[in-house]
C-alpha cells in the first residue's frame, strides 16, 4: 500500500522543485550565515496532531535547508504560556478578565509543562535529524530588552499600524496583569487599559484589576512588569524585532490558517516602516481539515461542537494517546514529512483527518520520489 497522498497541481508547486525551494529567493539575498526557523504555539494542554505536524515538517525543512545552501540552520519553540489558563466575566461591569498559564502555573509549572509535553519530541526530532533547537517562553520573551525596546520604539508609530493588528476596532490589545502578589489578572479585551508613551525608554499602562480596581504599571527595557500582547501585535513585534539582524535569516513557519493574519502582520510592519524585502521569511505548513472543511479543533471538539471526523483516531486530539513508543512516534512523523516535502504539490495543501491518520499509519516508504 502506498503512503503517497493524490494531490492536485497548483500554481505555487508548479513554480518550485521542492518545497523548500520558496526560501531561495531569501537565501540569496541575504546569504545569511545560518538560518533559523521559529516556531510557537500556545502551552495550553496537550499538543494534538497538528502541533506535531507542524513541529516535525519544521525540523524535516530546517535539514534540507540546511543540506541545500550548506549553512547552518535550527530551530527556535516560542512557547506560548500567555495563552489564557482562566476566563471569567464581572457580572456588575461586564468586563472580561483572564488569567494566563504563566500567571497561573508560575515559572516553575511552565518549565515543567514544557518538559512533560513538548521537549521529548524535540529532542528526538534534533537528534535524528542533527538540527539543534531552544526554547523560549513568550514570558522570557518579553521580559527581554531586546523585545522591551522593539515595543518601545514601535509605540509611538502605532497610530500607522493600529488598524492592521486591530481592523474591527483599531485597538491594538496590550494586557499588563494586576502586579499584586498572587493575582495577575488582566482585561482580556483591554477595554479600560491605557497605553502612554512617555519616551525612547519607558511607558505608563493604567488598566483595571478584577479584585483590586484601578492600578498603573511602568515599561521599561529592564523593567519587570509583566507586557502581554494580543496575538497579531505579539507577532508584529516579535517579527520586528528579528528584523536587521545580522549573518541571521529568521524564517516564521505557522499552520496554514495563519496565511490570512499574517496579511495583516505584513501590513503593520509596512507601516511602521519595513519594505518589502525587510518583510520575515514565511513558511506555512499543511492544515489538517475536518469533513466540513474546517481546521480541525480540539476545543469545538471538547466542548461538543463538532464531532470526531470519521477516520480519525482520539491520539491525534491528544498525541499523548498515541498507542506506541515516542520513538515509534517520531519515525511516523518524519516518515509522514519525507513524503509531504517529496513534491511541492504535496506540501502546498491541506489534508483530512483521516487522510492524514492514513499517512501515519501506513507503511513508511523506502523513498520519497513523487509518484
Amino acid at each position: 500500500m502506498t503512503t503517497y497522498p493524490v494531490s492536485p497541481n497548483t500554481v505555487l508547486a508548479n513554480a518550485l522543485n521542492a518545497a523548500e525551494d520558496v526560501l531561495t529567493p531569501r537565501v540569496l539575498d541575504s546569504a545569511p550565515e545560518r538560518v533559523v526557523f521559529v516556531v510557537g504555539t500556545q502551552i495550553n494542554g496537550a499538543p494534538h496532531i497538528g502541533t506535531s505536524l507542524v513541529q516535525s515538517l519544521t525540523f524535516a525543512t530546517a535539514a534540507r535547508v540546511r543540506d541545500k545552501f550548506g549553512i547552518p540552520a535550527e530551530v527556535q519553540f516560542g512557547a506560548l504560556d500567555n495563552a489564557p489558563y482562566a476566563i471569567v466575566t464581572d457580572k456588575e461591569t461586564g468586563h472580561r478578565y483572564q488569567r494566563a498559564y504563566a500567571q497561573a502555573l508560575g515559572k516553575q509549572g511552565i518549565v515543567r509543562q514544557v518538559d512533560e509535553l513538548y521537549r521529548p519530541l524535540f529532542a528526538a526530532l534534533s537528534q535524528r535529524l542533527s538540527v539543534p533547537y531552544s526554547v523560549e517562553t513568550y514570558s522570557e520573551q518579553q521580559a527581554g530588552e531586546h523585545f522591551r525596546r522593539t515595543w518601545l520604539r514601535a509605540l509611538p508609530r502605532m497610530d500607522a499600524a493600529r488598524w492592521h493588528i486591530a481592523p474591527s476596532s483599531g485597538v491594538a490589545h496590550v494586557r499588563v496583569p494586576c502586579p499584586r502578589p498572587g493575582c495577575g489578572w488582566a482585561e482580556k479585551d483591554a477595554e479600560r487599559t491605557l497605553v502612554r508613551s512617555i519616551s525612547s525608554e519607558q511607558a505608563k499602562v493604567t488598566a483595571v484589576c478584577l479584585h483590586h480596581g484601578p492600578y498603573e504599571v511602568t515599561i521599561e527595557p529592564a523593567g519587570e512588569a509583566y507586557l502581554d500582547l494580543s496575538t497579531l501585535y505579539r507577532n508584529l513585534i516579535k517579527e520586528l524585532a528579528a528584523t536587521g539582524s545580522t549573518g541571521t535569516l529568521y524564517v516564521m513557519v505557522k499552520g496554514g490558517d495563519w496565511v490570512f493574519g499574517s496579511q495583516l502582520v505584513d501590513g503593520a510592519l509596512q507601516a511602521l516602516g519595513l519594505t518589502r524585502g525587510q518583510l520575515p521569511a514565511r513558511l506555512f505548513c499543511p492544515m489538517i481539515l475536518s469533513d466540513t472543511g474546517a481546521k480541525l479543533s480540539k476545543s469545538l471538539i471538547r466542548e461538543g461542537l463538532a464531532s470526531l471526523p470519521e477516520g480519525a483516531a482520539p491520539w491525534m486530539l491528544d498525541t499523548r494517546e498515541w498507542p506506541g513508543s515516542l520513538h515509534e512516534y517520531v519515525d511516523r512523523l518524519l516518515g509522514m514529512a519525507a513524503v509531504v516535502l517529496s513534491d511541492p504539490r504535496h506540501f502546498f495543501r491541506s489534508y483530512s483527518a483521516g487522510e492524514l491518520a492514513r499517512l501515519m499509519t501506513a507503511p513508511t516508504p523506502r523513498s520519497v520520489s513523487a509518484p
